[in-house]
């Protein structure tokens, strides 16, 4: 299992591919998001930035989530939450059948005075679709136990 101290800065990974699945974009935006440009090509007509019907920055970030997360299951963090993420940004429309990468460069990290044996790991994360594009970017925080936790004290993603 991976600890605070097995991140440096500068360490880099690279996730996927996630798939956008139209009816999955769909169903969460009548559920989350529910504007007319995620619903169907009829409620984008017109749309002064979208050429067809777009999916939720939301899903975009659940997607980006489901990446993490089942890299946290491949390779098994010491993680015990996050205080957030941060300076979210969708620059380009994502689509259906759009495949989206997501890039995540450490560029900080620091233990915490208050809690005694955990650390702070910053990274940017930077999503591309298929193209290379890049269509989100946002920064998270994460607490990193020092040491590999006891087994009844591990965070399963």
């Amino acid at each position: 299992m991976r600890t605070f101290r097995d991140f440096e800065v500068g360490d880099r990974e690279r996730l996927g591919p996630a798939p956008v699945n139209l009816a999955e974009a769909v169903a969460f935006a009548r559920r989350f998001d529910p504007q007319p440009f995620f619903l169907s090509e009829e409620g984008v007509k017109n749309h002064p930035f979208f050429a067809r019907m777009a999916v939720s920055g939301w899903f975009t970030c659940a997607l980006m989530m489901r990446l993490l997360v089942d890299e946290m299951h491949a390779n098994p963090v010491a993680s015990v939450g996050t205080p957030g993420i941060d300076h979210i940004r969708w620059l380009h429309p994502v689509y259906p059948g759009d495949l989206l990468r997501l890039e995540t460069e450490i560029t900080g990290k620091r233990l915490l005075g208050s809690r005694p044996g955990v650390g702070l790991v910053h990274r940017h994360m930077r999503t591309h679709n298929q193209d290379g594009r890049l269509v989100m970017r946002c920064e998270s925080w994460e607490f990193l136990t020092l040491e590999t936790p006891a087994p009844e004290r591990q965070h399963s993603a």
